[in-house]
C-alpha cells in the first residue's frame, strides 16, 4: 500500500513520537508551517500549500527557495489550507492512503472542518483513504460495508463515531456490543475496547469514523 503524508501547522506537541523521532516515511506535502517543520526535519516536500500567514517574510523565502511546487492561496477563502491540500493530494497524486498530521490540538473550528469534510461531495468517495494522526489518535473514516479492523498496539480505547445517518451499526465483538441500531444523529460510542487483536463492524448507511485512542 502506497501513502502520502500531509504535515499541517498545528502545535508539535500533538505530533506522534514516530513523527517527532523523524520516523515517518513517504511522501509528503506541507501545509502552511507544516512546510517550515518539514524543512528543518530535512524533507523537502512534493508540493506546498497554504495561504502560509503564519509564517513571517524570511521563514516564507526560505520555503520558497526550498520548494519547487508553491501553491500560495489568498487568506480570505472558503477553504482551509488542509481542505487545499487534500484536494491536491486526491486528484494530482495517485496513492493508497493520506495520513494527515497536525491537524489537531490548535484551533477547534479548523479541526472541525477538517474532520466533517470527508462528508463533502467531493471528498467523500475517498473517505476512506483518509486518517488523521497525532500523539493520542488515530482517525479511520469507512464507507458502508463490513469490516475487521485490526488494534494498533499503543492503542487502548475504540469509539465508532456515527458522523451522519447511519444505519444497522452492529458491533458483535467488542467489549460493548450494538446490535442492527438505527443511528438518527451524530454520536460518539465512545471508550469502547477491543476483545483481542481485531475487531469486527458493519453498517449499511451512512458514515462512520473509528477512533483508536490511549489516555
Amino acid at each position: 500500500m502506497t501513502h502520502l503524508n500531509l504535515l499541517v501547522g498545528g502545535p508539535t506537541s500533538e505530533w506522534p513520537d514516530q513523527l517527532t523521532a523523524g520516523k515517518v516515511f513517504g511522501d509528503w506535502i506541507g501545509v502552511d508551517r507544516g512546510t517550515l517543520r518539514l524543512l528543518k526535519m530535512g524533507i523537502t516536500p512534493l508540493v506546498a500549500i497554504g495561504d502560509f500567514d503564519s509564517l513571517s517574510a524570511d521563514e516564507l523565502k526560505l520555503v520558497k527557495s526550498a520548494v519547487s511546487d508553491i501553491r500560495q492561496a489568498v487568506p480570505e477563502k472558503d477553504e482551509t489550507d488542509t481542505q487545499l491540500a487534500v484536494t491536491v493530494a486526491l486528484h494530482e497524486y495517485q496513492y493508497d492512503r493520506l495520513d494527515i498530521y497536525g491537524a489537531t490540538g490548535g484551533r477547534l473550528d479548523h479541526f472541525l472542518a477538517n474532520f466533517w469534510m470527508v462528508l463533502e461531495p467531493r471528498y467523500r468517495q475517498y473517505a476512506p483513504r483518509i486518517r488523521f494522526i497525532d500523539k493520542q489518535n488515530t482517525i479511520t473514516f469507512f464507507a458502508p460495508g463490513s469490516y475487521e479492523i485490526k488494534k494498533e498496539p499503543d492503542k487502548k480505547y475504540l469509539a465508532f463515531v456515527t458522523l451522519e445517518n447511519v444505519g444497522h451499526l452492529t458491533l458483535p465483538d467488542e467489549k460493548y456490543n450494538l446490535k442492527d441500531e438505527n443511528v438518527t444523529r451524530p454520536i460518539s460510542y465512545a471508550s469502547n475496547e477491543f476483545v483481542g487483536d481485531t475487531g469486527h463492524f458493519s453498517f449499511d448507511s451512512g458514515m462512520v469514523a473509528v477512533i483508536q485512542s490511549k489516555d
